[in-house]
């Protein structure tokens, strides 16, 4: 008898388990885990370049906390919306809601609790610029990037600003304000997005067409639209990142690297342009994580500028102007 109940406690235990398992990867699904990491990481830096030493780590804390909420509440949405698409295409079709492990409602709750959630975060513990640049990126997101997705082919640029502002986030989280430092940040995800992007929905042109999205590849059957926009943005990658230099905000290392992983990232571009295959879209793809992952490290690591020139200002009485007042202040070396 006792052997029994031992069985039976176990069977159940495991059970048990595997439905919380279940869940947790169904919510991981919902809330796009893996590219969420990748705003949260582009929001991280942005606080850290843009705030004082040492690092305030609980504002950080809050800033990471907030914004993962809000992108969690984006990503649950947009799934919301595209069931019926997503059910569609052999990419998607085994996410929670076609599916039917997760119930509309039960994410529809989810959804309004994660972002409602998310900006009171930003805005109670944070700052008020914070909390509505959040605000701003769900609602983009949800109210247009999502409905134009099976309209235009442009839905890309505007998916592409709302990759742009959680850098952006992080600014004003960290100053309460946003500097040409912040815009340069979101100026490099905003590019770094179409490459990213573009190489992806090569790779799954037919899913796309299927399921009915207005993507690049799906009307550009030969990918020679597509993979030229693809070398043309990973090219305009390497002027955005010695912008970062000339802002004062990294130094010689970030400038060598940044210009290095751009390299990399054309050459690989190069080769997708030259031949549309699936096998060269896949490289650029992964290869566009890893140059915005190795980008970011440096940026952290590298943050201390060059050295400012400082443009000569003239005195009201020219007699009063020296040599001195018209050299190159090297003072920041």
């Amino acid at each position: 008898m006792s052997i029994v109940s031992s069985s039976t406690s176990r069977a159940i235990t495991t059970e048990s388990d595997a439905r919380r398992g279940g869940i947790v990867r169904s919510y991981l699904e919902l809330t796009k885990a893996r590219l969420s990491a990748l705003v949260v990481m582009s929001t991280a830096v942005g606080f850290i370049i843009a705030g004082q030493s040492p690092i305030d780590w609980i504002l950080l804390a809050w800033t990471i906390l907030g914004t993962t909420l809000a992108a969690a509440a984006a990503s649950i949405f947009n799934q919301l919306i595209e069931i019926n698409l997503d059910a569609k295409m052999k990419r998607t079709r085994d996410r929670p809601l076609p599916t039917g492990a997760i119930s509309p409602r039960h994410c529809f709750i989810l959804a309004m609790l994660t972002g409602y959630a998310g900006i009171a975060v930003l805005g109670l513990f944070v700052n008020l610029l914070a909390a509505g640049l959040a605000l701003i990126t769900i609602l983009i997101y949800v109210l247009i990037y999502t409905p134009m997705k099976t309209r235009s082919s442009f839905n890309t640029l505007v998916g592409a600003v709302c990759g742009a502002i959680p850098p952006m986030i992080g600014w004003a989280a960290a100053s309460g304000h946003l500097e040409i430092g912040a815009w340069i940040l979101g100026a490099i995800l905003f590019v770094w997005q179409l490459p990213h992007f573009l190489s992806l929905a090569w790779l799954y042109r037919e899913d796309y067409r299927q399921a009915g999205f207005a993507m690049l590849s799906v009307g550009d059957p030969r990918g020679d639209q597509t993979s030229r926009i693809v070398l043309l943005t990973s090219i305009l990658l390497i002027p955005l990142g010695l912008m970062v230099t000339l802002a004062g905000l990294a130094g010689w290392w970030f400038t060598i690297g940044s210009i290095l992983l751009g390299s990399w990232l054309i050459q690989l571009g190069i080769k997708l342009h030259l031949n549309h295959s699936d096998d060269n879209a896949r490289r650029v793809f992964l290869a566009s994580i890893l140059y915005l992952t190795l980008l970011m490290t440096l940026l952290v690591i590298d943050r201390e500028p060059i050295g400012t020139i400082v443009i000569p200002t003239f005195a009201q009485e020219s007699a009063d102007i020296s040599t001195a007042s018209i050299m190159p202040d090297f003072r920041g070396q």
